[in-house]
């Protein structure tokens, strides 16, 4: 067996079934392993070599401007498959074992303002469309974003069982890592919600997913988010895209006065490291703990 596509496939089989991860990540990878198999020019697994590999990054970091996250990414596909090949014996080295991690920027993470916030969702409220129902589902997303910090992936995946109004309880199931969470609902979103189940159930639509589309009994198609997006940044002139409405909650719940343990199980982050970035983003949770120094 060396075929390098072949290979690769029983690879994506075998990490969708023994380490669990999601179907889209399997994609990724797959996407990747295809642009880098076209660049190469070979078809077999016992052919690939570390020069391959590291002059397909150079090229991509060079003359396509590749950022040092995407050439990370990139590797880590590749070095994920060369590594199971190599533990069943199907090459004796791992080709990308010597390559090194390109370091990452240690930016801060964007995040809008309470006062864009507050801003965003005025806008989200107040602008033209054609239909009540879409009115109402553009609000419980935004609104959705903004007080619960879910991932895209997570809201599009919602189902109605998840949603448990009367609990004030959102259920995030199977997130990012194959990871299930609980996020409380406050009493604005609890609302907005409401209103948007209302008209829903006016539809008598019978779709199991909680965000549905408005002219077919079926799951909101991923472009209303991008379209919505795209509407709000031209009428309000805030940039914003989804992510950083998670980022927004998460910083804006630490200057609420939410400890950092807490907000990583709302975020559903597997480690606290990852949560404490947030840190550098809240300067009024700066300027409150500066305030602690006993001089």
């Amino acid at each position: 067996m060396s075929n390098l596509r072949i290979v690769h496939e029983k690879y994506c089989n075998y990490a969708l079934a023994f380490k669990g991860l999601t179907p889209r990540t399997i994609q990724g990878y797959r996407e990747v392993f295809n642009y880098f198999v076209k660049a190469i020019h070979v078809e077999k697994l016992y052919e690939v070599n570390q020069f391959m590999i590291e002059d397909w990054l150079m090229h991509g970091k060079l003359e396509k401007d590749w950022s040092a996250k995407t050439i990370r990414n990139r590797l880590l596909a590749l070095r994920s498959f060369f590594r199971w090949c190599r533990e069943r014996q199907l090459i004796q080295n791992d080709p990308t074992e010597f390559i090194p991690k390109p370091k990452l920027p240690k930016s801060l993470p964007k995040s809008l303002s309470l006062n864009e916030a507050e801003k965003l969702l005025d806008w989200t409220r107040h602008i033209r469309y054609y239909y009540k129902f879409e009115k109402n589902r553009a609000i419980a997303i935004i609104s959705m974003f903004l007080y619960t910090g879910i991932r895209i992936n997570e809201l599009y995946n919602l189902k109605m069982n998840d949603v448990k109004l009367e609990e004030k309880i959102l259920m995030v199931i199977c997130g990012k890592g194959q990871k299930d969470r609980k996020i409380p609902l406050n009493y604005s979103l609890i609302q907005t919600l409401k209103k948007y189940l209302i008209d829903r159930e006016k539809r008598k639509v019978e779709c199991p997913y909680f965000f549905v589309s408005l002219k077919t009994d079926q799951r909101m198609s991923r472009n209303v988010v991008k379209r919505l997006v795209i509407k709000l940044r031209e009428k309000s002139g805030i940039y914003f895209y989804p992510h950083i409405l998670r980022h927004t909650f998460a910083t804006l719940m630490l200057e609420g006065g939410c400890n950092l343990y807490t907000l990583s199980k709302l975020m559903g982050h597997s480690d606290i490291k990852t949560t404490t970035i947030y840190l550098g983003t809240s300067t009024l949770h700066l300027q409150a703990e500066i305030c602690k120094h006993p001089l």
